[in-house]
């Protein structure tokens, strides 16, 4: 499209809230944008000369756009996140997408989603369980959260049994005891299971525990007193004695988190610091008055962000910050997804329309605080220095690396023209005693370990145990797919096959390029191997260079075997290449293994076997073993038993019933 061309589309664009997306002449996405008015926001860009900024390089490659039309500005909030995450333009700022936040939840489990519950976890459902959980909220429960990590949920967990003793264990387990279990012995739990609290008392306690979670803390702590002085006047001190030590563990808590400010509202702080070419985003969730902790984020696609890069929307012609533009990237893409607290205090103002669009789409108003005072200010202060030390740290890692890799590179007397994109693909395998045995890939380029493009293989069809063997196959399988692409695009007639591209995913695009270095953890048997495998494929075989476990298979004294027949090579226990050469096969090994242990599990479970079922989703298999208490329940189940889960029907009940006999 001409810039003639460009321009009448322009002129010809709507009045309307929408979302645009431009294009270079290859069609490759540059940008993702949503804007109030599609016309005035899209011809902004056309309108003056940006110079070198960001926006600048940018609009130097427009040659065509697409836009789309809605309803209001919350909808183009959505859409546009939606199509940065899924699309990754290189002009947008990214943020990695943390689809699974941890959330603390309190089941009321309706027996509805059971299908006609047992007796047994229709009485579970009268006591209401506490657990971390990750996942799609549902109805029928209660979350708190999101929590910055899994160490605050536990925390909180914590909190909660040693203060209202609510029961963590699960469904099946509590209607199976017989006797109370030792958080019961250790006064973390009021044992419900055998009946040593009440429905109604138990109800209590979550509620109070409710409360607590919701910031209602001085309020709870004023009725526990009550109960305790009640408890005292009837002479019953050991129930009091009870309430005297929740109060305690109360006031601890309120004391250890400077409740005593007063301010026991919700809110997330968020700090940008910006250094280097890099960018921190620090998140500090605020909930009920407590600090729960802090989480970093690294934006990806700062190139060229300047103070002149974006202009607010409407007739406001102040220009954005680079920590304005950070942020409003951030909140665009984390809390569509997450819902926002009432209270944002940031280190740096943004555009009030995109505060409007969010609350919007959340049903709720957003307040945001740039200027704090008192213990916000100090809770802003934490949270920009904490940004700015994470990113000193990942400055300081990102140096590291780059040294690691150019030391490797010397000592393997190699030269590679940009050890920016020198890559690494390092294999190993694991398995227990010849049982499930899994083979990994894991890669490393730009520096770092990219765990999107790492890859197991489920090792089949060899003498259990054969580790060589093992190798063999998962190399071939590996670098056929090499071929496989890259005749795929000397000739484009030739295609590939679809449904291979689509069970490789990820790896099909990464297997395009051919590593400048493959390692194998292993020997000169494990080598040998390798070798074979790569030379059958007509490639490269001087780029494998087994890692082999030194003189007592001590951690520092690895030695470096080469393909090619050279002598071994001994690096200095100190050098920056060995680190390098030992993160990365520390790193497949963990893979492996991992992959062996789970594989392991599914077969010793049994859960395989309902896999096997067509008709056996993860939702039925889940709800299955939910309801007998595991395979050997299912197992052991009537058809007729079968067919009261949900989802389950007379066919498929039959089904299970022959499968698993």
């Amino acid at each position: 499209m001409g810039h003639e061309q460009l321009i009448n589309q322009i002129e010809a664009l709507p009045l309307l809230p929408g979302v645009y997306r431009f294009f270079d002449g290859e069609g490759e996405l540059l940008y993702v944008g949503k804007a109030i008015n599609l016309r005035r926001r899209v011809a902004s860009y056309f309108q003056k000369d940006h110079g070198g900024t960001r926006v600048g390089q940018m609009v130097g490659r427009i040659q065509s756009l697409e836009t789309t039309v809605v309803r209001s500005e919350a909808e183009a909030l959505l859409l546009e996140n939606n199509l940065i995450k899924a699309l990754g333009p290189k002009f947008n700022i990214l943020f990695r997408d943390d689809k699974s936040y941890p959330y603390l939840k309190i089941s009321d489990i309706d027996s509805q989603s059971l299908g006609q519950a047992s007796k047994p976890l229709a009485e579970a459902s009268r006591f209401p369980r506490v657990a971390y959980y990750r996942g799609p909220q549902r109805k029928g429960s209660r979350y708190f959260g999101p929590y910055p990590s899994a160490w605050a949920v536990k925390e909180t967990i914590q909190l909660l049994q040693k203060v209202f003793q609510l029961r963590t264990c699960e469904d099946a387990v509590f209607s199976n005891r017989t006797r109370p279990c030792l958080l019961a012995q250790i006064q973390r739990c009021t044992a419900p299971c055998v009946g040593w609290i009440s429905a109604a008392d138990y109800a209590r306690d979550v509620d109070m525990a409710i409360r607590f979670l919701e910031g209602e803390a001085d309020a709870v702590h004023s009725d526990i007193e009550a109960q305790m002085k009640a408890f005292a006047a009837k002479l019953d001190f050991e129930k009091a004695a009870v309430l005297r030590n929740r109060m305690q563990a109360i006031s601890r808590v309120l004391h250890q988190q400077c409740v005593e400010t007063g301010d026991v509202s919700d809110c997330d702080v968020l700090a940008v610091a910006v250094e280097g070419g890099r960018a921190c985003v620090n998140l500090a969730v605020v909930r009920g008055g407590r600090h729960l902790g802090d989480r970093p984020y690294f934006p990806v696609h700062l190139e060229g962000l300047t103070d002149e890069g974006n202009e607010r929307e409407a007739d406001d012609s102040c220009l954005l910050t680079v920590e304005s533009q950070i942020l409003e990237a951030f909140l665009v893409q984390h809390y569509v997804d997450n819902l926002a607290p009432p209270v944002l205090i940031t280190s740096a103002p943004v555009a009030p329309h995109l505060l409007e669009a969010l609350g919007s789409h959340q049903h709720s108003r957003i307040h945001l605080v740039t200027q704090p005072r008192e213990h916000r200010k100090i809770w802003l202060e934490m949270a920009l220095q904490n940004a700015r030390l994470q990113l000193v740290r990942l400055l300081a890692s990102e140096g590291a690396q780059e040294q690691r890799t150019k030391s490797l590179l010397s000592a393997l007397n190699w030269v590679v023209d940009d050890p920016e994109s020198f890559r690494i693909e390092c294999f190993d395998v694991s398995h227990s005693s010849g049982e499930a045995t899994q083979a990994s890939c894991v890669v490393f380029h730009h520096h770092q370990l990219q765990h999107k493009e790492y890859r197991r293989y489920t090792i089949e069809g060899i003498t259990p145990g054969d580790d060589f063997a093992a190798m063999k196959q998962a190399l071939t399988r590996r670098y056929s797919l090499f071929m496989e692409m890259m005749q795929c695009d000397k000739d484009p007639s030739a295609g590939f096959d679809e449904p291979r591209r689509k069970a490789e995913g990820r790896s099909a695009d990464a297997a395009r390029v051919f590593p400048n270095l493959i390692l194998i953890d292993g020997g000169r048997g494990q080598v040998s191997s390798a070798r074979e495998a790569i030379a059958a494929l007509g490639l490269d075989t001087t780029v494998i260079v087994g890692v082999e476990k030194g003189e007592g298979r001590r951690v520092g004294l690895e030695e470096l075997v080469f393909s090619d027949g050279r002598e071994k090579l001994a690096l200095p226990k100190d050098s920056a290449a060995l680190l390098l050469v030992a993160q990365i096969r520390d790193e497949a090994h963990r893979f492996a293994i991992t992959g062996m242990r789970a594989r392991r599990a599914k077969a010793r479970t049994g859960s395989s076997k309902l896999e096997d079922i067509p008709g056996v989703g993860p939702a039925k298999r889940a709800r299955l073993l939910q309801r007998f208490g595991g395979i050997r329940g299912v197992a052991s189940a009537s058809v007729d038993d079968l067919a009261q889960v949900q989802g389950v029907s007379r066919t498929l009940a039959e089904q299970i019933f022959h499968h698993l006999r």
